[in-house]
């Protein structure tokens, strides 16, 4: 019986492959697309500075992203955020791809494809932060654009990475445990 011998580039290539398709969610169709976002929750409180918040740094920050010719999750994301641009007053432009995979290797995240959505200050084109990979329900781009800027301005990236998360589903939620808890 042969064994089979995994390099370190395989599983560098099996990590790749494993966040590829974790993070994009292929759909073909509208209807797809719609199946795959009513699984998504949508985020329905938000802090009571957070429509002032977003309105009042609009001049700070922008809002890039990556896109393709005919994609639907691309055409979707593009969308939602030129509502957000026009409800909040913050720029919304395109990058090229390769703009999009220096900026995910700058952050050490595997480049995952189109589309990628990032806040960024204006002031400074080398801080940014990832704010919806595929595309999300307009609530929870808000929620996202939100937190990348509260991020950008001191708030920790943890405190901020684990709000995204704990939201969108992209990771999940341990049970909570008991320190008090005696095990037998």
């Amino acid at each position: 019986m042969a064994a089979c011998v995994q390099t370190p580039t395989m599983a560098q290539q099996t990590d790749r492959d494993l966040a590829r398709r974790a993070a994009i969610h292929p759909v073909s169709t509208n209807a797809d697309m719609r199946r795959w976002l009513a699984r998504v929750p949508v985020t329905r409180d938000f802090p009571a500075d957070f429509e002032a918040m977003l309105r009042g740094q609009a001049a700070l920050y922008s809002i890039e992203m990556s896109t393709s010719p005919g994609c639907l999750p691309c055409g979707d994301l593009w969308t939602k955020l030129s509502a957000f641009r026009v409800r909040y007053g913050w720029q919304v432009r395109t990058l090229g791809q390769e703009e999009a995979m220096l900026r995910s290797g700058h952050l050490g995240l595997p480049w995952v494809g189109n589309p990628v959505a990032w806040a960024r200050p204006l002031s400074d084109p080398n801080r940014m932060v990832p704010i919806a990979i595929g595309t999300d329900h307009g609530a929870n781009i808000a929620r996202n654009a939100w937190l990348a800027a509260r991020m950008l301005t001191g708030t920790r990236a943890a405190v901020g990475v684990r709000a995204m998360s704990k939201f969108t589903g992209i990771v999940g939620v341990r049970a909570p445990t008991s320190s008090s808890q005696k095990r037998r």
